[in-house]
């Protein structure tokens, strides 16, 4: 019996995860994973209510769990970054989910692109480092000082600035941080990961011409490591790896990228793809505590009115089955999405006229009626 989190979130949410959980319940039914899922009420609703956002109490519950099942965070009534950086950020910090899985596969008739070969990328994104971590502030001629704090599990940073500027002026500042045990266990995963998928590269995105010294000490760390594990390592400047997903993705197996720009690569990806509504994600911290959501955003403007598209959310739980050791039951899931491609039934952003519950209910059918 495995335990899970299900933290439905805010709009959108809500729906896509009420399927991806009736989803699981049909995998269970057919097969020998077994779940019990507990409804965490994080997100706008509370915060707007209580002023809460992650509490230590969520975060002490959240630890007995096997799994979380993630939806959407996100409300226009509450400032952009409250509740990403209180809720959504913080738990992958907390729970030291340092990799961001995000496939992007060629879900053909969706892809956009004029050429029909197949791909499938795994990007492979850092997900506590880098110019994501919060580190910032401002300073000038009134407060030359800034300090900045910052908390990993692998350990706590004190931060003061001192800045004086010649001409008086105000200044704002983000600062990225790389750690080597941050970067050696980043590079292990993503070597460990192509060796099991049977690449024989890894493909390294940063923008090291530019910023040499935070993605120079990177590329130093994972030319050691391609040199320990024997698989081949290739670099990509983010702006050309951009470009290269347009023109030839097919050439592209295992990616690693760090934080910032894996998260524009990988909406860049969901495009190639079909959509948000087609891309998946896992947070992962490889023997603790994992989270896997929908890559898409909680869309307060179809909220509510069946628009919804689950499929996301369906390829996430697949990701949680994978993760949790049940491959087998994960391939089901996909291939029942798949199925409702195939026959058109799906929500109108993808062409067809079904509900969110109406996807839903196809998907659960394919999967109970599945020979095993």
């Amino acid at each position: 019996m495995k335990h899970l989190a299900i933290i439905p979130g805010d709009g959108i949410g809500k729906e896509v995860i009420s399927v991806g959980t009736d989803v699981l319940e049909a995998a269970a039914q057919i097969s020998s994973f077994d779940f019990d899922g507990e409804i965490f009420d994080i997100g706008s609703d509370r915060y707007l209510e209580t002023g809460e956002l992650l509490t230590d109490e969520d975060v002490s519950e959240l630890r007995k769990k096997d799994a979380v099942y993630f939806g959407a965070i996100g409300d226009p009534r509450i400032k952009p970054g409250v509740l990403e950086q209180g809720i959504l950020l913080r738990m992958r910090a907390v729970f030291d989910q340092y990799i961001n899985l995000r496939p992007v596969t060629s879900w053909f008739p969706l892809v956009p692109l004029k050429r029909e070969v197949p791909f499938d990328i795994h990007f492979l994104r850092e997900n506590t480092e880098d110019f994501y971590m919060g580190a910032g502030g401002t300073f000038g001629a009134s407060s030359p000082e800034a300090k900045v704090k910052i908390e990993r599990e692998m350990y706590k940073l004190d931060i003061k600035l001192d800045a004086r500027s010649s001409n008086g002026d105000d200044f704002a500042f983000e600062i990225g941080l790389l750690s080597r045990k941050g970067v050696e266990r980043f590079a292990d995963y993503a070597f460990r990961y192509a060796e099991a998928r049977g690449d024989k590269k890894v493909t390294l995105v940063d923008k090291a011409n530019v910023c040499t010294h935070i993605y120079g000490f990177q590329r130093s760390v994972f030319e050691a490591k391609s040199k320990e594990y024997g698989i081949d390592l290739e670099y990509m400047f983010v702006d050309a790896m951009a470009m290269a997903m347009i023109v030839r993705p097919e050439t592209f197996g295992t990616v690693a990228v760090p934080n910032l720009f894996g998260d524009i690569l990988t909406d860049l990806g969901a495009q190639l793809q079909g959509g948000l509504g087609m891309g998946g994600s896992g947070n992962i911290n490889p023997g603790g505590l994992s989270m896997f959501e929908p890559i898409h955003g909680s869309a307060p403007d179809i909220a509510g009115q069946g628009k919804a598209n689950p499929i996301a959310a369906v390829l996430a739980a697949q990701m949680l089955l994978n993760e949790m050791g049940y491959p087998d039951e994960g391939d089901i899931l996909r291939n029942a999405v798949r199925h409702c491609l195939d026959a058109h039934m799906t929500t109108p952003d993808l062409g067809g006229k079904l509900r969110t519950e109406e996807v839903g209910k196809e998907i659960c059918s394919f999967i109970l009626n599945t020979k095993r």
